[in-house]
């Protein structure tokens, strides 16, 4: 990268580029700077900086390709301020403020459209976590959400995630809860066992938690089964892991990299420094297996799946022990999985995902033109290549925008005709500005597709 920096954010822009923003650059400073990662070239560049300098803030791409930056640690504590980031020139804009300044929460973009804020600290909040806002892009201000159902926090607690169903589950008190976007509400979701520290929605819906430093750095992993609300034991890590990284791949393989861990005997255990290890968890087996190491030490670090299936590593610190600090690193190394699958594609007229897409009035072989347009709350019908796991039982849902506004999913199906093909039904939503040319994206799996239009009146 530019410069050295940790924890930061990565974001994987619609045009496959990744911007990276913000972090500490290991030596007590905390940076504005943001640049730019081009897969093309394997290559960072610097980019305009944010309005403030943040880190362990949240980013989120939203539905009209802005990334929406949220809260923080700035030089004066937590941070109430949010910021917009735009592709298309380069910049970011202030956009309305939090009512609780807020750092090391987690961001989610909900099927309403809205962004979900939920957890983190703010200035001498501890151990009450900051309560939940949601940020509506339509008019850029934050307003309050539901009340949580748990008491207290914790200090390695992983972030929230999205579930298959539109729900949330907030692992950041105790019980767990869930976030139910209609009613605007939590409700209790079980107990985990322990603080574990990173998460991932797994393809069958379940979530994968693992590593921590509840008493120690630990091995342990757990699953939560949204159907039955509990958290269940599944195979350790064979490293004691936290501050790591854990992410799923479009495989359905779950790399954990990196992270600080322990030495252990019989009696004790020890602080061992940052390790450049890495494992994969297999769902079908319940179990981590091992995989390359990374070239470097590092935590606090972030990995983001690229629009080709490699997983971008950028950054973090390292320690080699008690007392060792090595400071924070501008390296970025590629991890290549054995399966490479590339981003979720949409159809186009001219078969090359470019232009009028391939998208016809539901239920018909009229294709929706700037000469037959779609109706505002018409259904229409989606066809995507490369959203890989719908056609083999996965339950992940994609997301997709028109117009710059979220699309109710209505079904999701197969093509028999055309192997590895699904047709997604979804509504065009109401608050689009009409026009021949309106954009419609696909986000699967935490990737965007390519960008294709329809005629919208």
């Amino acid at each position: 990268m530019t410069v050295p920096r940790s924890q930061h954010t990565a974001t994987l822009l619609p045009d496959r580029r990744v911007l990276i923003a913000g972090g500490g650059s290991g030596n007590d400073s905390i940076l504005a700077s943001a640049e730019i990662y081009d897969p093309d070239t394997g290559t960072f560049r610097a980019a305009a900086p944010m309005t403030v300098a943040r880190r362990m803030h949240s980013a989120t791409l939203l539905p009209d390709d802005r990334v929406l930056i949220v809260g923080g640690y700035g030089a004066g504590g937590a941070l109430a301020s949010a910021e917009l980031f735009d592709p298309r020139t380069g910049t970011f804009t202030v956009t309305g403020s939090l009512s609780n300044a807020r750092g090391g929460h987690t961001a989610i973009l909900l099927s309403t459209g809205k962004v979900l804020i939920v957890g983190g600290y703010g200035f001498n909040s501890y151990p009450n976590v900051a309560p939940a806002e949601l940020y509506d892009p339509v008019s850029g201000t934050f307003a309050s959400g539901g009340d949580y159902v748990g008491q207290g926090g914790c200090d390695f607690c992983a972030p929230s995630v999205l579930l298959s169903d539109g729900a949330v589950l907030f692992p950041g008190q105790y019980p767990a809860q869930l976030y139910d976007p209609a009613r605007d509400a939590f409700s209790p979701a079980g107990m985990m066992h322990q603080e574990l520290s990173t998460a991932a929605l797994l393809p069958n819906g379940k979530v994968l938690f693992a590593g921590g430093a509840p008493i120690g750095r630990v091995a342990d992993a757990e699953l939560y089964d949204p159907a039955t609300r509990t958290f269940i034991a599944t195979g350790s890590m064979a490293s004691r892991r936290v501050w790591h990284s854990l992410t799923l791949l479009p495989s359905g393989m779950v790399l954990a990299a990196g992270g600080e861990t322990d030495s252990c005997t019989e009696r004790s255990c020890v602080f061992a420094g940052s390790v450049a290890s890495a494992e994969l968890y297999d769902p079908s087996a319940g179990a981590f297996v091992a995989t390359g190491s990374m070239t470097m030490p590092r935590e606090t670090h972030t990995a983001t799946v690229l629009g080709n299936g490699n997983l971008l590593i950028a950054g973090g610190v390292s320690y080699g022990g008690i007392g060792i600090y090595y400071g924070a690193t501008a390296r970025a190394e590629l991890y290549s999985p054995d399966v490479q699958l590339p981003a979720p594609m949409l159809a186009s007229v001219s078969g090359d995902g470019q232009g009028q897409g391939a998208i016809f009035h539901a239920g018909t072989r009229n294709v929706v033109t700037a000469d037959d347009p779609a109706a505002v709350g018409e259904s229409v019908d989606i066809y995507c290549t490369y959203c890989t796991g719908l056609a083999v039982g996965g339950v992940i849902p994609p997301q997709v925008a028109i117009g710059g506004r979220m699309a109710a999913l209505l079904s999701i199906g197969t093509v028999p005709v055309a192997a590895g093909v699904n047709q997604l039904r979804v509504r065009v939503p109401t608050g689009i500005a009409p026009g021949s040319a309106v954009r419609v994206r696909l986000t699967y799996l935490d990737r965007p597709s390519n960008e294709v239009t329809i005629g919208v009146r």
